[in-house]
């Protein structure tokens, strides 16, 4: 995708909260192979996002979780989404207010995610018995800590959605992507940098499209689609709030 109209020019003259945002996801990236490489650590198991039943759960990590990354595309997607939506909103909102913006529907995401991870650990957990559960919640992080899980198909999916982390700053970053679609819907996203389309039609079809995977709830797809939409719904809200103060 490219992005019309709204295009900084150079870093140095980015806002201080997208500048620092962008240096902050980097050194905590770097950080994440440093240690993977180095000592052997795995900081997505203290940072990263996990449900709140799982051994690994800490409520910092409803903010901690956003500044980590899988890899290098999802960093460089996140990040340069960030510098293009950041960099208008900061300045038209001013610091104070964009950062609250970017951790409330950062947070959103987080707490979106939970509650529908809940939904579906408790649809499974009603069709097994207590002795398997309470397994699965005292031994199943060991087993994903090791790259392994429960051969048993609905066992293991328990498993993933108790165990498995979420990480990233794509909730915050679809909450960008609302709050420029809604503040200006007529500014055109250049797609694949060729198709223009108006912004409030790309965030409606965007939000359509992660409303409709996460539905789908494919196994082999490990995007948290309803964090996406939980940085949008909460954004949203904040943006309609504001508005009306």
């Amino acid at each position: 995708m490219s992005y019309g109209q709204f295009r900084p020019t150079s870093f140095k003259i980015l806002p201080p909260v997208v500048k620092n945002l962008l240096i902050i996801n980097a050194l905590f990236f770097l950080a994440t192979i440093t240690f993977e490489s180095t000592f052997r650590i795995r900081l997505a198991d203290y940072l990263g996002l996990h449900y709140p039943g799982s051994q690994h759960f800490s409520p910092f990590q409803l903010v901690t979780y956003m500044f980590m990354h899988g890899g290098f595309g999802h960093i460089f997607f996140n990040m340069f989404a960030l510098w293009m939506f950041g960099n208008t909103l900061e300045n038209t909102w001013g610091p104070k207010r964009f950062l609250t913006y970017y951790l409330i529907t950062g947070i959103g995401a987080a707490i979106i995610q939970i509650i529908v991870t809940y939904i579906r650990v408790s649809a499974i957990e009603a069709q097994l018995d207590p002795q398997t559960v309470s397994m699965v919640y005292n031994e199943g992080a060991d087993l994903i800590a090791k790259n392994l899980n429960y051969s048993h198909p609905l066992i293991g999916k328990l498993n993933g959605l108790i165990n498995t982390t979420t990480v990233g700053a794509s909730g915050s970053v679809f909450g960008l992507l609302l709050a420029f679609g809604m503040l200006f819907p007529n500014s055109l996203i250049y797609v694949y940098f060729a198709i223009p389309v108006k912004a409030k039609w790309f965030v409606i079809i965007y939000g359509a499209i992660e409303l409709y995977s996460g539905i789908a709830n494919n196994p082999m797809d490990n995007v948290a689609h309803f964090a996406h939409l939980g940085g949008m719904i909460f954004g949203f809200f904040l943006i309609k709030y504001w508005r009306r103060k």
